[in-house]
């Protein structure tokens, strides 16, 4: 029984290079989806928080559930949008999708 255990690992020393071979098309399946999903996905998190850090009163924002307006207070976590006027919303800092242009940066 040992003879043919012995027999089946083979003895030809190649089995370093065909382990690596089997887990080269892995390396390269990784490589692709690293390129193509998870640094996109990073790149967009960290211009997120650049966006999220910049915000200041008076900025024209669009939250993430639809709503446009403008910032009249911000904390760390909450942001207050006035959607028309006289009528304030809080939402979650986070919640802030997009800053729109104003008519001074679009001349830019």
């Amino acid at each position: 029984m040992f003879d043919q255990i012995a027999y089946a690992m083979g003895g030809s020393g190649q089995g370093g290079q065909q382990g690596f071979g089997m887990f080269l098309p892995l390396i390269l399946l990784f490589g692709i989806f690293y390129f193509l999903l998870i640094r996109p996905q990073q790149k967009r998190t960290r211009e997120h928080k650049e966006l999220l850090s910049n915000l200041k009163k008076g900025d024209q924002v669009i939250t993430a559930g639809g709503l446009h307006g403008r910032i009249t207070g911000l904390t760390d976590t909450v942001a207050t949008l006035e959607i028309t006027e006289k009528v304030r919303v809080k939402v979650a800092r986070s919640q802030i999708s997009t800053k729109l242009l104003q008519q001074s940066d679009r001349s830019k």
